[in-house]
């Protein structure tokens, strides 16, 4: 998150401080990462301390060094796209032609050579190119181009090592099963090399390169397919955008440490989309028109195909979106795109997770609670206050967390020993844990170096990487050192020897102080608040403070509110906007001239890293911006500039590891900021840094449509918003709204208005109405996510995905599925009692229950339903034909495991439903005992069939059934008369309620098969 590292606690000697601020300038750094400046400031820094009175006491300190703000400026940059200086690679490229064309079993192999004279218009054209094309199962289809002459000394600018990101292969069976494949690649040279991937079993053509060529160069790749005319793409994440993509868009992959601006590049980087088609059907003919209108008819037939494309590349760059094609654009790398023939979207997803980034992490059940977080708990005592008022109000609170005030100093693997000692977090996780609760800390990326001429400045954790070459290094050799939270930092070096290890080992020595439950991985992009090794030869001013002010400072003061607060507190509103304008002009930044834009030119087989003549259009503009340098170095000779996209990937990867160690046999609960394609398989991700404003809560919902599509179905965002204060209305929806996603935190930003559910009372009232919803849910979410680890489902589910034959819901993103059965329909705008929905399939067969009246739900065919929301109501729908495990919740999920069971069995018009229950201990990596129950009802029956060893012994409680069209008179359960007290059918909701099985089910719901008979 984008912040100052110091906490309330700390905020008022931060003020004092700055009486002594020393201001800096820059000189040349020689011989360390390009472009950038070592920081100096005069003598007085190493000045007699100054005195502090504190509590009544004189407290000496010596004065902290600010870095100038310039320190992240980076070059003065325009993206190509925007440049009318920019040359068109497909004007004066030549492209390619293919020869010595070899087929195989499995496909083909082919030498491409340029077709005429190089270009090298954004770097050295590759003469001569390898393309292999292999079909490596019946629904996958690869095409890799590669330069032919990979050498030692050039193998990272185009090789992505499998050990990082997995590269598909083909099934062992392939040679039979590729036979059957619904894809089909042809090519021609026709002017020059094109190819093209059509669909066998309609004739469509899903990519296409004809009419392009492709350009091949050691800093820039180009290649477009033509797309249909308003197509329907999905993915290519990371970013604030709507679920489908557009055609006027263009999407940048650049890992970047930037608070959730809405159409640019963010935290992760994830090369991969769903495109779905529509067609209408000609039901006398069967013959198939693409739709191409956003107008369709609810009453026409319609069926759709989906397929897949992955790019693994992990350079930057951007995929242009226009109204008729798709084109990639790439900074270095290889082509390697896998194609998924589909033709569904769970085919789809299912099939990329499989054979490209591995099932997502199979959770622990208490991860599912919600979860509380802040940035300026000051210490143990106020996070203690924080739990306590959860239990006071009687809201579930399964985990606390704590962002970087527990930290001393700001540095990973230590605690503040006054504020947030070991002794104490000892008593205090010692209660914790014992009221069943949890405690996660954030662990930032960056590794605090100590100050030479500081004796007392030790530091183990960078003593110990240090001694094990587990740091970036500058191209000399040097340590790189940026600048982050502590001061001058160095960076782990995931490809070097010793940096697992050391990661693992410093998770152990923190685990073994503080009993930690899990890891909060952020500023993993990585970001550096510097352009360049900055802290080299300045590293005796450590610790210095960040080149920007905090939240609550002045000249920062938290003043924004959510969209209409100047309705509902009008007088507030007013103040705060005359604030906000007085300090804005107070504060306004000094007018500089951009002077003129840095455009480079390719030198003839050398790589200009930190400013390549292609621009992609980063948030951040230079690459160097608030990240690592481009030209930061790696123990295995790799630059940043090949791998910055994987940083984050990879200290998930290492986080995951560590967490094994330390908390032995438990899976993993991690959640990162930045991610790749492949992390959903050791952590979760979280939205990051947004703003409480109604349309970020908007946004949440396409972000986690877009992650399910990415692997990572264990997702959330900061409720009630981070940055600014959020409001009563706002808070109100968002507590009701997360809880219906996977990972359910609130967390907002330092001197924010306080936030937690407990602050305003309908804020109280609505989350306990959702969770108490959710926490009956928990086993439907829980089985959901062991579907998702063991079969690549999903968990969050857009409409369209559910319904695919219908067109109408291809940009749907204001409601999705939970899993197939709990539709959400939430209100997402300020001011409005009452929310527009679409009941998919109703009027063709399908039906809706409402959750909280049991009625099913009077909708038509494509009907937009106004829906009555008042607030503190989120409206909630049950979809026929499914049976839902529940649970009686409780305060905290380790009580909720211990209470008895219920199932809803919501009944298709037919009478018809099923659904499914998984069961184990919640927490092991490798299970003794498991569960599966299976439940089916029909012909006014309920069958619940389980097979496992699992011993659960909690007790059937009740049983509802929706949709009984006809009076109830009798009950039996495995042939025994239910007692008709216990048999309460409502005639108005057709709903049937049995209660009072306890007795009958006292040795536990499903250690026996039984069957509920109604009539």
């Amino acid at each position: 998150m984008f912040r100052s590292p110091l906490s309330v606690f700390a905020f008022f000697i931060f003020l004092t401080l700055q009486l002594s601020k020393i201001n800096g300038q820059t000189t040349s750094a020689g011989g360390k990462a390009d472009g950038l400046a070592s920081v100096t400031g005069s003598s007085s820094v190493t000045s007699a301390p100054d005195t502090a009175i504190i509590n009544g006491t004189p407290t000496t300190f010596r004065p902290i060094f600010t870095v100038p703000a310039n320190v992240d400026n980076g070059a003065t940059l325009i993206p190509n796209i925007q440049d009318p200086q920019a040359v068109d690679a497909q004007n004066v490229c030549p492209g390619y032609i293919a020869t010595n064309v070899v087929r195989n079993s499995l496909g083909l192999t082919a030498t491409l050579i340029l077709a005429g004279p190089a270009c090298n218009v954004y770097g050295t054209d590759i003469d001569t190119l390898n393309l292999m094309v292999e079909y490596q199962s019946a629904d996958r289809l690869v095409v890799r181009v590669t330069p032919a002459v990979i050498t030692p000394s050039n193998s990272s600018y185009y090789d992505l090592p499998d050990y990082i990101v997995h590269q598909p292969t083909a099934d062992c069976d392939a040679n039979v099963t590729s036979l059957m494949s619904d894809l089909n690649f042809v090519y021609s040279n026709n002017p020059t090399f094109s190819f093209a991937v059509f669909r066998v079993s309609t004739g469509d053509t899903l990519f296409s390169t004809v009419g392009t060529k492709l350009v091949f160069e050691d800093q820039f790749v180009e290649f477009a397919s033509a797309l249909p005319e308003n197509y329907n793409l999905y993915g290519l994440g990371e970013t604030i955008h709507g679920l489908r993509l557009g055609n006027n868009f263009t999407k940048t992959m650049w890992a970047a440490d930037v608070g959730d601006p809405i159409d640019y590049n963010i935290y992760g980087s994830h090369p991969f989309y769903l495109d779905t088609r529509y067609y209408e059907v000609d039901t006398s003919t069967g013959n198939l028109t693409l739709v191409t209108s956003n107008e369709t008819n609810p009453m026409a037939d319609y069926v759709s195909y989906s397929h897949g494309v992955y790019n693994r590349n992990a350079h930057g760059q951007e995929i242009l979106l226009r109204p008729t094609n798709i084109t990639w654009r790439l900074l270095g790398g290889s082509i390697d795109l896998t194609f998924y023939a589909g033709p569904t979207q769970p085919e789809v997803t299912a099939a990329y997770q499989t054979s490209a980034i591995g099932l997502p992490a199979m959770q622990q059940y208490f991860t599912f609670g919600f979860h509380q977080c802040r940035w300026g708990y000051a210490n143990w005592t106020v996070v203690q206050q924080v739990v306590d008022n959860y239990e006071k109000f009687g809201i579930p609170l399964e985990n606390i967390w704590t962002d970087i005030d527990y930290m001393n100093q700001y540095r990973d693997f230590d605690n503040d020993p006054i504020r947030y000692s070991y002794s104490e977090g000892k008593t205090f996780l010692s209660n914790l844990h014992a009221s069943g609760r949890h405690y996660i800390p954030i662990v930032d990326s960056a590794i605090y170096v100590p100050n030479p001429t500081n004796t007392s400045d030790n530091y183990s954790t960078f003593d110990n990487g240090n001694a094990t070459g587990a740091f970036i290094t500058n191209p000399d050799g040097s340590l790189y050192i940026g600048d982050v939270w502590p001061g001058y930092t160095v960076f782990p070096d995931w490809l070097s020897s010793g940096g697992g290890q050391w990661w693992i080992d410093e998770f152990v020595s923190w685990h073994n102080k503080l009993a930690f439950d899990g890891a909060w991985i952020d500023m993993s992009e990585a970001s550096s608040f510097c352009v360049g090794s900055c802290g080299s030869g300045n590293i005796t001013m450590n610790p210095v403070h960040p080149p920007f002010s905090l939240p609550g400072q002045p000249g920062a003061v938290v003043y924004g509110y959510p969209e209409g607060f100047n309705l509902t507190n009008a007088t507030e509103a007013a103040a705060a906007s005359s604030a906000s304008a007085s300090q804005a002009s107070a504060y306004a930044a000094p007018s500089t001239s951009m002077g003129a834009y840095l455009r480079t030119t390719p030198t003839p087989g050398v790589r200009d890293i930190n400013h390549p003549p292609y621009v992609i259009n980063n948030v951040q503009g230079d690459l160097a911006v608030h990240a690592v340098s481009p030209n930061a170095t790696h123990a295995d000779g790799r630059v940043e500039y090949d791998v910055h996209n994987l940083w984050g990937h990879q200290i998930l990867n290492a986080t995951y590891n560590a967490l094994l160690q330390a908390i032995p046999k438990v899976r993993p609960f991690i959640i990162g900021r930045s991610t790749f394609a492949g992390s959903g398989k050791y952590a979760g991700h979280w939205g990051g840094d947004n703003t409480s404003l109604f349309a970020y809560m908007f946004f949440s919902i396409p972000q986690a449509l877009s992650f399910s599509l990415f692997g990572i179905p264990m997702f959330g965002v900061d409720t009630c918003g981070f940055n600014g204060n959020t409001d009563e209305e706002l808070c109100n929806r968002w507590m009701q709204l997360s809880a219906f996603f996977p990972f359910y935190r609130n967390h907002n930003t330092l001197t924010a208005n306080d936030q937690e559910a407990y602050v305003w009372a309908s804020v109280i009232e609505a989350s306990k109405t959702a969770m108490n919803i959710r926490y009956q849910l928990l086993p439907y979410m829980y089985t959901l996510f062991f579907l998702a680890h063991s079969t690549g489902s999903t968990v969050m589910r857009a409409l369209a995905w559910e319904f695919p034959d219908d067109p109408s819901l291809a940009a749907a993103d204001r409601q999705f599925f939970l899993g197939p059965a709990i539709l959400v329909t939430p209100v997402l705008d300020q001011g409005y009692t009452n929310v527009s929905g679409v009941f998919p399939g109703a009027g063709k067969g399908g039906v809706y229950y409402d959750w909280y009246t049991l009625s099913p739900v009077n909708a038509s065919a494509g009907e937009n339903v106004t829906i009555d929301a008042p607030l503190g109501h989120i409206p909630i729908y049950i979809r026929g034909n499914y049976v839902l495990p529940t649970q009686e919740p409780a305060m905290v999920t380790r009580d909720a495991r211990k209470n008895p069971w219920g199932v809803i069995a919501a009944l298709s018009l037919e009478g018809s439903a099923s659904g499914s229950l998984y069961i184990d201990d919640g927490e092991s990596i490798v299970q003794n005992a498991t569960l599966y129950v299976e439940f089916t009802a029909s012909n006014s029956a309920l069958y619940a069939s389980a097979r496992g060893t699992f011993k659960d012994t909690n007790p059937l409680a009740n049983v509802t059934v929706l949709g009984v069209q006809h009076s109830v008179s009798n009950v039996s359960m495995n042939g025994m008369a239910v007692p008709s007290s216990c048999v309460n059918y409502n005639e108005t909701s057709k709903a049937l309620l049995v209660t009072g099985l306890n007795n009958m089910t006292s040795g536990g719901a499903y250690m026996s098969d039984w069957v509920l008979r109604w009539g």
